[in-house]
């Protein structure tokens, strides 16, 4: 009974003191500060751009090669959930850390750093971070794929001039569909060995008379075998990081 007393007299002290502190909105917002709202836009923005900070790491970076070119090499042995998609996730995503570093050490040295430090304004900032992108996937794109988006640029009722290469409108979608296309490339050549392999297997099967047994059950363990031997991660990561860097 005294613990609910002593609860209740706590339960009216922080009312009473919750109604002496009132909060007033002239205490949030000071008079005569009219860079309070551009303040409130700018934390706006920056919310926005962490949440779809997955997505833009898809659409302006090396990501979506990697993980296609895993995701094929997984449906090609056969394997439904080995490597796990956390394992390719995060292996697409560190080797795109490891491609992209010379573009995200140019934008952190050449925007961020300095609007950290307030030695350029936010527009600087944003065409200083931005330009290093460009450059990577102006650099990979392909001529065809920019071309069908500057025409669609310049068909867009309120165009009034050329479409420019540099523009992320234009660029961003260029350069996904660029990067789906050599993703599905490498992912035929993946899988073709494994093809051939699972050919062989079903004519060996066929011809011995072995209908009601799946030719993957036998085909899967020599397609394990084949790519551990022939050093499979090490060609597949080397091919796929030799593609960016060129050498």
């Amino acid at each position: 009974m005294k613990s609910h007393a002593l609860a209740l007299a706590l339960l009216i002290l922080f009312a009473s003191v919750a109604r002496a502190q009132s909060l007033s909105l002239d205490d949030l917002i000071p008079a005569g500060q009219a860079s309070f709202s551009g303040r409130i836009v700018q934390y706006i923005l920056l919310l926005t751009v962490l949440s779809v900070a997955p997505g833009l790491l898809i659409m302006v970076t090396s990501f979506t090669r990697f993980v296609i070119a895993f995701s094929f090499l997984r449906s090609s042995l056969g394997l439904q959930s080995t490597p796990a998609n956390l394992i390719l996730v995060s292996l697409s995503l560190f080797l795109t850390f490891f491609v992209m570093a010379p573009t995200f050490d140019k934008a952190w040295q050449e925007g961020v750093q300095p609007l950290i430090d307030k030695r350029i304004s936010d527009a600087e900032a944003y065409g200083k971070i931005t330009s290093p992108f460009r450059d990577f996937m102006a650099k990979n794109v392909r001529e065809k794929d920019l071309v069908l988006f500057q025409d669609f640029a310049r068909k867009l009722p309120q165009a009034t001039a050329p479409a420019d290469i540099n523009d992320l409108r234009i660029l961003v979608p260029a350069f996904m569909i660029s990067e789906l296309r050599r993703g599905f490339e490498i992912g035929f050549l993946i899988a073709l060995p494994f093809l051939v392999i699972d050919l062989i297997v079903a004519a060996l099967t066929m011809s011995m008379g072995m209908m009601m047994l799946p030719p993957t059950v036998i085909s899967l363990p020599f397609k394990v075998l084949f790519f551990v031997l022939i050093d499979g991660w090490n060609l597949l990561v080397g091919s796929l990081v030799q593609s960016f860097t060129g050498s």
